[in-house]
C-alpha cells in the first residue's frame, strides 16, 4: 500500500507541474479533440469523405461548411477523416521507432564493445542521410500506403531514440542500484527492463511526444508529393496536393487553408505537450 501511495503522490506531483504549463494544457486539450474527432469521425462528418456531390470546388455554404474539392467531395468530412491518417501515422510510427530505439539503445549502452559499435555505426549511417529523402527513396521502391509508410518511417527513424537511450544507460549502469542488481545475480534482461528502463522512461516519453509531431509533418510532406497515403483516402497532405495551382491559392482558399491549419495546429499542440512533459518530468525542476 505504501508503494502505491508513493506512486500516486508522484503522479499527482507530475500532473501539478504539468498543469503549471498553460500552453501544455492547451496542447493537451487540442490533442484530445483531434483524437476524439478521429475515433468518432463517422458520427461527426456530415458526409462520407468519398461521396461525390454535384458542386465542384464550391465555396463554403450552409450545405458544405468548408466547401467542396475538385470533384465535389465535402472538405470538412475529408478533414475530419484526415485526422485518422495523421494521428495513425504519427502515433504508429512513434511506437515503432521507440520500440526499436529502446531495444537497441539498451543493449548498445549496457553491453558496449562490439554490440555498441555495430548498433551505433548503423545509426550513424542512417543519420548521415536526410531522413525525408531516404524515406522517399524507399517509399518509391516499395510503394505508398498507410501501413507501409508507418513501417518505413519507423524502421528508418530509430537512431535518434537509440542514441538517447544509450546515453542514459551509459550513466545508469554505473549507479549503485544497477551494480547491486548485477551482484545479486539477476538476469541481464531483467536488469535492463526492470531496473534501467524505468529510470529513463521520462526521457523516452518526452522524445516520443515530439516525434509524433515530427512524423505528422513527414507524412503530410510525403502525401503532398504523392508518396504517402493514396487517394481517395483522406489525408491532410494529399488534400494540399490539389491546391498547388496559383488560381487555387488565390481564389479558392477553402481547399488549402483548412488542411494546412490542421497540420500546423496538431504539430504545435504535440510540441506544447512535449514541452510540458519535459518540464514536469525533469528531476532538476522538482520541488
Amino acid at each position: 500500500m505504501a508503494v502505491n501511495s508513493s506512486k500516486a503522490h508522484e503522479f499527482l506531483r507530475i500532473w501539478r507541474r504539468f498543469c503549471e504549463h498553460k500552453l501544455a494544457l492547451v496542447g493537451l486539450f487540442i490533442v484530445l479533440i483531434f483524437i476524439l474527432s478521429a475515433v468518432f469521425a463517422p458520427l461527426l462528418a456530415p458526409y462520407s469523405p468519398y461521396e461525390i456531390g454535384s458542386g465542384f470546388e464550391s465555396a463554403p455554404s450552409g450545405k458544405h461548411i468548408l466547401g467542396t474539392d475538385q470533384i465535389g467531395r465535402d472538405v470538412l468530412s475529408r478533414l475530419i477523416y484526415g485526422a485518422r491518417v495523421s494521428l495513425s501515422v504519427g502515433i504508429g510510427t512513434t511506437l515503432v521507432t521507440t520500440f526499436l530505439g529502446v531495444l537497441l539503445g539498451l543493449h548498445s549502452g549496457y553491453f558496449g564493445g562490439t554490440v555498441d559499435i555495430i548498433i551505433m555505426r548503423a545509426a550513424e549511417v542512417l543519420m548521415s542521410f536526410p531522413t525525408l529523402i531516404l524515406i522517399m527513396v524507399v517509399s518509391s521502391v516499395i510503394g505508398p500506403g498507410l501501413d507501409r509508410i508507418i513501417i518505413i518511417m519507423g524502421i528508418l527513424g530509430w537512431p535518434a531514440a537509440a542514441r538517447l537511450v544509450r546515453g542514459n544507460v551509459l550513466s545508469i549502469k554505473e549507479m549503485d542500484y544497477t551494480k547491486s542488481a548485477v551482484a545479486s545475480g539477476f538476469r541481464t534482461q531483467r536488469i535492463l527492463f526492470f531496473h534501467v528502463l524505468p529510470n529513463i522512461f521520462s526521457s523516452i516519453l518526452v522524445q516520443a511526444t515530439f516525434n509524433i509531431a515530427r512524423f505528422i509533418i513527414m507524412e503530410s510532406g510525403l502525401s503532398f508529393l504523392g508518396m504517402g497515403v493514396n487517394p481517395p483516402t483522406a489525408s491532410w497532405g494529399n488534400m494540399l496536393t490539389d491546391a498547388q495551382s496559383l488560381t487555387t491559392l488565390t481564389e479558392k482558399p477553402w481547399l488549402w487553408i483548412p488542411p494546412g491549419f490542421m497540420i500546423f495546429l496538431s504539430v504545435l499542440a504535440f510540441n506544447f505537450v512535449g514541452d510540458g512533459l519535459r518540464d514536469a518530468l525533469d528531476p532538476k525542476l522538482a520541488n
